[in-house]
């Protein structure tokens, strides 16, 4: 039991380490960010497309008058 009571207390002192250490919160903030953005592109995935298109359109139409 007290082998037991010993693994629990490493394991709350790696987790009290990891949120005190700013490295390893920087990247959690990193991939919360990505997961945001990739959420975003996915939910907005058909706007995108056709405001793209529509630049590109814009684009080719302007430059022929070139």
């Amino acid at each position: 039991m007290e082998k037991l009571k010993n693994i629990a207390g490493a394991g709350w002192l790696r987790i009290k380490y990891a949120l005190q250490n700013e490295e390893g919160i920087s990247v959690i903030e990193l991939i919360l960010v990505l997961v945001v953005i990739i959420g975003l592109v996915i939910i907005f995935k058909s706007q995108l497309t056709s405001l793209v298109e529509s630049i590109f359109e814009k684009i080719t139409s302007e430059s022929a008058g070139i």
